[in-house]
């Protein structure tokens, strides 16, 4: 059996401490331990962009980051961002675009579309399908995506007058 290590992080806005094998993935963790099944796991390689998550404001595979890692760290995944006026925006316009479809990819999907207004908040289609080609859908077609994602960065009224 592993060795136990202690770990102590913010999770969605939260202090939390955990007990991980040192061997443990983050995308583990969040989904067996923590219950935070949102974070999925596709192809472990870091290929795929399903399991993705935010550590210290910046978007990281959770299959390929060992959750000891995290001391200290800020952890948000797609289930956090309860108050997030464009993480709400995000998941309202895939919902109507019926961008969701089967769900695997959405929670992976929403923090790079997030990402992506963040650091370009007006961005153009091309941008949109560049900045995602990480992140597979095996449903949509992405043209569901790019429209909610485009709508979103278009309309969010807090976004006005950048770019």
């Amino acid at each position: 059996m592993d060795p136990r290590c202690a770990l102590s992080f913010k999770l969605n806005g939260r202090q939390v401490e955990q007990d991980v094998s040192p061997r443990t993935s983050l995308a583990d963790m969040l989904r067996n331990q923590m219950g935070l099944t949102a974070t999925h796991i596709g192809c472990e390689q870091g290929s795929c962009g399903a399991c993705n998550v935010m550590v210290d404001g910046k978007t990281v595979r959770s299959c390929l980051i060992f959750a000891i890692q995290l001391e200290g760290a800020e952890v948000e995944t797609s289930q956090g961002f309860d108050d997030d006026p464009l993480m709400e925006a995000l998941r309202d316009n895939f919902a109507k675009r019926n961008a969701l479809q089967c769900g695997f990819c959405t929670g992976g999907m929403l923090l790079a579309a997030r990402d992506l207004i963040n650091m370009t908040p007006r961005p153009d289609r091309n941008e949109i399908r560049e900045h995602i080609s990480g992140n597979f859908c095996r449903c949509t077609g992405y043209e569901a995506i790019v429209d909610a994602i485009w709508k979103t960065a278009h309309e969010m009224p807090s976004l006005e007058g950048k770019k």
